[in-house]
């Protein structure tokens, strides 16, 4: 166990004396530890850097044992009167007290258990924060994100898609209006696991190991919030892979058409990503290779088109590729049938989608007050969807236009 940032009290002093005292005593008849300073097998017999032995020895043979107590060793970092006096013993018994019951503690936690009970004022996050840590008390885990890596044909699709984009903009704002809708899941043990905590005593949070049932989540937003009546929530069948897994064509053709279309605007811009019940073709794509030479020479012939007896099958496939329509998916149809036009975000590009933000404040909403019961999760959804106003939705889709003004000027200049 490591005392790094941890304060020595007087007693924790006088241990490391009695330990200095007793390598220096049988230091000749330690073999090959006779070589070794009596100050660095302290050390490394505690876990405590050298330095801080020589501090403290420094001060012993000073002083004696009076020169162990805390008036000799002032604090280092901010000041101890950053906060108000005696809270200390107060804040650590509160946050064991808390770990040993399961419960998370967070600042705004410890700061409203302040106020409340200690009767402390005008507490700043971060003057709580950095006590905390000079108290010895550490805060949950990192996280790890992935960069895009991006290729050509990346590029070309986001200059496509916003080329697109821009043209629905004429100056005073969107000509046509612009709905963007998503999937998401949430499961039922979604909670905020990082607390604060003493490093010798650990955490157990009092919340299930697993992450239990997933709930799928379908909603849209426009520049006026959330599209009335569009919201839909079902269990999903599986609780691991994909949550993509537990959609299908069905599900989401069923949803497009019963709770969607019927509540946007007229002739809207529906933004989505490119997942694969989004992309369901209208009828079998044509060519493929698979195709025999007998079908190949069929369709040329069917829509009048020449070729010869003696063309190979790659020239047929050939051929066919360059003169057959492309592909038309089912979801633009059916927008176009009632006035709409389906538009999609490049792969890879979640920065391009408002609605993903609202998902991050739906789900941060749950993580905090979760007690990982379905019913909860249900009443935290409905608090979360609260949370997402016109207003909200209006500052992520301007920051959204913003971010894509800055990938056409920085992709044109990598161009130049």
């Amino acid at each position: 166990m490591s005392f790094q940032g941890v304060e020595f009290t007087p007693e924790m002093r006088k241990m490391v004396v009695n330990v200095k005292h007793f390598f220096d005593v049988n230091k000749k008849t330690s073999g090959k530890l006779a070589k070794i300073p009596a100050s660095k097998l302290t050390a490394s017999a505690l876990d405590i850097s050298e330095s801080t032995v020589k501090v403290i020895m420094a001060a012993f043979n000073k002083k004696g044992d009076e020169g162990l107590s805390f008036s000799n060793f002032p604090q280092r970092g901010r000041p101890s009167y950053s906060l108000e006096t005696g809270v200390e013993p107060h804040v650590r018994q509160f946050i064991r007290r808390a770990n040993r019951s399961g419960d998370q503690v967070n600042v705004e936690i410890i700061r409203n258990f302040m106020q409340d009970e200690l009767h402390c004022k005008d507490i700043a996050h971060t003057t709580l924060w950095r006590a905390l840590q000079r108290w010895g008390f550490e805060f949950g885990r990192g996280t790890r994100s992935a960069q895009l890596k991006e290729s050509e044909r990346i590029v070309m699709m986001r200059r496509r898609y916003l080329r697109l984009k821009r043209s629905n903009r004429d100056g005073k704002g969107i000509i046509r209006p612009e709905v963007y809708l998503d999937e998401s899941y949430i499961n039922k043990n979604h909670s905020n696991d990082n607390t604060w905590y003493l490093e010798e005593d650990g955490v157990v949070l009092g919340k299930p190991t697993g992450k239990g049932d997933r709930l799928v989540i379908v909603n849209a937003i426009t520049n006026d919030g959330w599209v009335p009546c569009s919201k839909l929530v079902f269990k999903a069948s599986k609780k691991t892979g994909d949550y993509h897994a537990n959609m299908n064509w069905n599900n989401f053709s069923k949803w497009f058409q019963e709770q969607l279309l019927k509540n946007i605007p007229e002739n809207s811009l529906i933004i989505m990503d490119n997942a694969a019940y989004h992309n369901v073709l209208a009828e079998e794509a044509f060519p493929k290779r698979g195709h025999s030479v007998k079908r190949l020479r069929e369709w040329l012939s069917d829509n009048q088109y020449p070729w010869t007896s003696d063309m190979l099958k790659s020239e047929l496939f050939d051929l066919c590729s360059r003169l057959a329509p492309k592909p038309e998916f089912l979801i633009d149809n059916i927008a176009r049938q009632h006035g709409h036009t389906v538009l999609r975000t490049p792969p890879y590009h979640p920065e391009l989608q408002p609605i993903e933000t609202c998902w991050a404040i739906v789900k941060n909403h749950i993580a905090q007050h979760n007690d990982c019961t379905l019913k909860k999760v249900n009443i935290l959804l409905e608090e979360g969807f609260a949370k997402v106003t016109s207003t909200t939705c209006q500052k992520l889709i301007k920051k959204i236009n913003c971010q894509e003004d800055a990938f056409w000027e920085e992709d044109a200049e990598k161009a130049a």
